[in-house]
Formats: structure tokens, sequence, C-alpha cells
């Protein structure tokens, strides 16, 4: 199979923000003076154009302080059923944390996010900062072919 016979489809807006209501983890990609670090995250997503993070762990955190460093970041969303079923969605924005007078207006959004239960145990005792990730370019693909020999237009 060639790169030309893949079925690859660009989404739109609405399938950008549809695919991001409906998944809850994904890769923070922080710049560093070196190579970026990565990091699985679980995320809040407005509806709009906003993810929201949950930071959980004191102030010398390497991911806090990197976070901290920096105001622009990346962030990739994926969903892979199989080898021929896959859906990405590369988010570039700014990150600022939130507040904490502003936390009451985003609750709902950030409670909807998935979080292991040891992070749910830690939010008890440890502190807690959330970030807003302010998205301001997304590009989303698709892949939903089907295997090699494969053809549905072939009479059976």
């Amino acid at each position: 199979m060639t790169v030309e016979e893949i079925q690859l489809t660009e989404m739109d807006d609405e399938s950008i923000r549809a695919f991001l209501t409906n998944r809850k983890m994904g890769v923070l990609g922080l710049p560093t003076d070196d190579i970026p670090y990565l990091l699985p995250m679980s995320f809040g997503y407005d509806d709009e154009s906003t993810l929201y993070f949950t930071f959980v762990g004191g102030p010398d955190s390497r991911k806090r302080g990197l976070i901290e460093g920096t105001d622009r970041a990346r962030f990739l969303a994926y969903a892979a059923e199989s080898p021929f079923s896959w859906e990405s969605v590369l988010l570039s924005g700014t990150v600022e944390a939130v507040p904490d007078e502003e936390w009451e207006d985003i609750l709902p959004v950030v409670e909807a996010a998935w979080r292991p239960d040891v992070i749910e145990a830690a939010m008890e005792t440890e502190d807690v900062t959330v970030y807003r990730f302010a998205v301001d370019a997304w590009t989303g693909y698709k892949h939903t072919g089907l295997p090699p020999g494969f053809d549905v237009d072939e009479p059976t």
C-alpha cells in the first residue's frame, strides 16, 4: 500500500471539536532546552477552544517548572481502534495557570476530566494547580480505510 492509497481525511473544525469532546487523555508537549518533555495528561474540554489540565504535586516537579517557564505548548489527542481506523488531533496554543478565583467558573469542565484513582486521591492532600491551554491552531486527521484486499466494490 502506498501513501497515495491511504484513505486519510482531514478533519474540519466541527469534527475536531466532537473528537475532543469524546476524548479524555492525550500527550502534552512542553519545550525544554534539549528535546520536548512529553506527558500523558487527562484534560477537560470546554467544547470551544480551551483545554484544562490539573497538576497535582509540589512546586519542585519538573512538569510544573516547565509549564511555568513557557507560554506555548502542543497537545496531541488520538484514538486508534485498529490499523485501519484511527484519528488524531494536534493542537498548539498558550498555557497559563488559572487563578483560584476563576476555578468555580470552570469547575464543570475540570471535573469532567478522567483521572486515575491515584491522582484523585493525591488531590486531597497535595497542591493542585489548574492550567488553561488556549488553542490557537489545530489540525486533525482520521483514517477510515479498509484492510488491503478488501474492496467493497467487488461482487461477493
